[in-house]
Parts: C-alpha cells; structure tokens; sequence
C-alpha cells in the first residue's frame, strides 16, 4: 500500500540538515525522493555524530527511502541531468545560500519555465529577499535570532540550546507544510507551482507565541525561566527524593485543587485568592515551594504514581535510555527495527505522524553514494551508452 504521497516526485538538492529532513518526511510518506549529491564526498552527514563502520547512524536515519544520485553540478552535463530529473517532478526542495542555484543555471525562473507545475521549497537561514538575505546561516543562528535561545536556560545563567538542531527541523516542518499547501493548489488546478521561501529565522519565530505583542503593548521582555512556564501556575520542574526530575503541569483551576490536595496542602486548594491563574501567578513561588517540599520526600515512581491516581498531568524527564525502555513507545511503534548494511541491527525512530489509512513507512535505511544514478538516469530515457559517458567525463558517478 503506498504512502499519501505516492505518485510525487521530490527531487532534493541539499545537505546536512534542513532540506534532507524536510525530504525525508515526503519520502516517509510515499513520495519518491531523488536526493542529489557530489561525486566522492557526498552529503556531509554522512560523517556527522556517531559513525558505525565509517557512515553516520544519522545519515541512515535521515536519508531512509530516498535515491542517491552522484551529479557534479560543475558541469553543463550535470546540470542538465538536473533539469531533465526538474521537468518530471513535483517538488524540488534546497537549502544553498541565496543566488547558489542561479549562479548555477537552475534558479526559479529557469526551473519554472522547463516545469509550471513545480513547486520549489527554498530553505535558508533569512530567506531570499531582505537585508540579511546573503549571510550564511545555520540552524543554531537561527535558534539566536529568532529569539527561542535568549528564552532557555536558568535564569540567571546564560543562553542554552536545546540539545537539537531545532531551528533546522523547525524549517523542515515549515517547507513541508508550504510544499502540500502548493502541491494542493496544484492538484486541484488552482494554479502553477510557486516558490516556498522558508528562513531558519522566521520558523524558530512562528513558535514564539505572544512576544511580541507582550513586548509591543506592556513592554515586557519574556527571559529565562528554568524549568517553570512563566505567567502559568504552577507548571514546573520539580526534584525528587532520588535525584530525579519531574515537569507537573498543575495549571488548570480543577486540577490545581486536586494536586493541592494530593500533598496535603488543602488550605491552598481552598484559598479564594488561588482559585484562578491570575491569583497563583502572584503567588508562584510559594507555590513552587510548597510542592518540592513534597516531591523532595518521594521518590520518582511514587511521585508519578501519586500524580497519575489523582488526575494531574506529569512526566519524568526522559533520557534516550528511558525513552528506548519505554513500553508506550514500543506500542506505538516508534522504536523501529532497522539493518544496516553489514548485517547490523539497530533501533531507530518511528514515522509521525500516524495515519490511519495510509501510513507511513520505511522502506530501506539510507542508501550508498550514488546507489541510484544509473537506475534514475534509465528513467529519465538516458541509454545505457549515454550513461557511461556521463560517468567517464566526470558528469555523474
């Protein structure tokens, strides 16, 4: 059975993260994706993090049902594979600095021409128009300046990341979002294909909430909070008898009552003045105070225990460790078995969202440099001669 996207070609001209995230979601999903990579080095995560046997366990991850082939975009040959690969897709998805692809030869006009029914998503750190249109910018930049970094941390320390590229999967999510959105149009016949201009920035931005009408109207500068949900309470990160950690989320009026009472504190659960978020705003840290003193004589598993008999929403901080032994995880299935070439066995992520009729899945990790050229080339109606001259003058590999 294939994927929602079965019968849409992706044709990918990107490395690392953004772009070959934003692929690898369509390709989950049914959608046939042509990744393009240079000769010899090919993407380079293939070398990123952790390597089993020379490739990166992420670039299995991220590159999982896609079509490797090896194009030199230095030559004319090259690119016009390129656009021979353009003119029967659906969708092209990149993530070069602004200008690379024209400088190229295989900017919008150019693409859009050869194919009005294309959709081209175009990831970059600020976008293609604007001031900083020409900068270079990766995904930890944008985290920097689209304003969710000066917000993490413990208040009185510094600036933290997250722990993941989120500003690169955040745009991933927003291109994949605007190519379906252009890909309807399409389909439906509302119009040609267009471009999906996606900056780094502006994604991390969007989930910003309100800051800046908070900034705008009061004056109000949101800064770090550790682990507490600023203006919401109580919602925290509390410590427990063994060290661990665990969020409570006590923030809605019926649920605050009960949680109150749950650690004994039946005056607070009862006071007029805590009824409502506005009033344990004011009173938030006492109210912090009052349930890490009961957190703090409990360990993790009767913490979470406690919490869950009496209706209130609350999680220990996950490790990867945890999250591997998780049975919920399990039954959802989203630790899937994987084989890496060699014949190695591993976990590795399952597919979301879950789709009902038409799910999505995996059908082979992260293929070898090149793996497809030939096949993809046969495709394109490129004779067997013609491909090995292509390879002989360095044009493909």
């Amino acid at each position: 059975m294939g994927g929602p996207l079965q019968g849409i070609r992706v044709v990918e001209i990107g490395t690392l993260i953004a772009a070959p995230f934003a692929a690898r979601l369509m390709a989950e999903f049914g959608a046939d994706v042509i990744k393009i990579e240079a000769p010899v080095t090919g993407d380079p995560l293939r070398k990123w993090r952790k390597l089993h046997e020379g490739t990166s366990l992420w670039w299995y991850l991220q590159s999982r049902n896609k079509k490797s082939i090896c194009v030199n975009l230095k030559s004319p040959d090259g690119i016009d594979v390129v656009k021979r690969l353009v003119a029967d897709a659906d969708v092209v998805i990149e993530n070069l600095r602004p200008g690379a692809l024209e400088k190229l030869g295989l900017g919008w006009n150019v693409l859009h021409a050869l194919n009005p029914k294309l959709t081209m998503v175009r990831i970059s750190g600020y976008g293609q128009s604007g001031p900083y249109r020409d900068r270079p910018g990766f995904g930890a930049i944008g985290e920097a300046m689209g304003g969710i970094r000066y917000t993490t941390g413990e208040v009185d320390g510094a600036p933290a990341r997250v722990g993941v590229s989120l500003g690169d999967s955040l745009a991933s999510l927003h291109g994949v979002i605007g190519a379906l959105m252009s890909l309807l149009r399409v389909k439906t016949g509302q119009g040609d294909g267009q471009v999906v201009d996606v900056s780094l920035v502006e994604s991390v931005f969007n989930l910003m909430e309100s800051l800046v009408p908070e900034y705008d109207l009061l004056g109000h500068v949101r800064e770090r909070s550790g682990g507490a949900l600023p203006g919401i309470a109580p919602s925290n990160t509390y410590r427990t008898e063994d060290d661990g950690y665990v969020v409570i989320a006590g923030n809605s009026d019926p649920i605050f009552k009960r949680l109150m009472q749950l650690i004994g504190r039946s005056d607070l659960a009862d006071d007029p003045a805590l009824a409502h978020n506005d009033g344990r705003v004011k009173q938030v840290a006492m109210l912090d105070q009052a349930i890490s003193a009961w957190t703090s004589h409990h360990s993790t598993d009767d913490v979470l225990a406690a919490l869950e008999r009496a209706e209130v929403p609350a999680g220990r901080i996950y490790s990867v460790a945890d999250i591997v032994a998780d049975p919920h995880y399990q039954a959802r299935e989203m630790l899937l078995p994987a084989q890496l070439p060699g014949g190695a066995s591993v976990k590795m992520p399952g597919i979301v969202p879950k789709l009902s009729d038409t799910p999505g899945e995996v059908r082979w990790q992260g293929p070898a440099l090149g793996e497809h050229t030939g096949s993809v080339l046969g495709e394109l109606g490129f004779a067997n001669d013609e491909i090995e001259r292509l390879r002989r003058e360095g044009a493909v590999q």
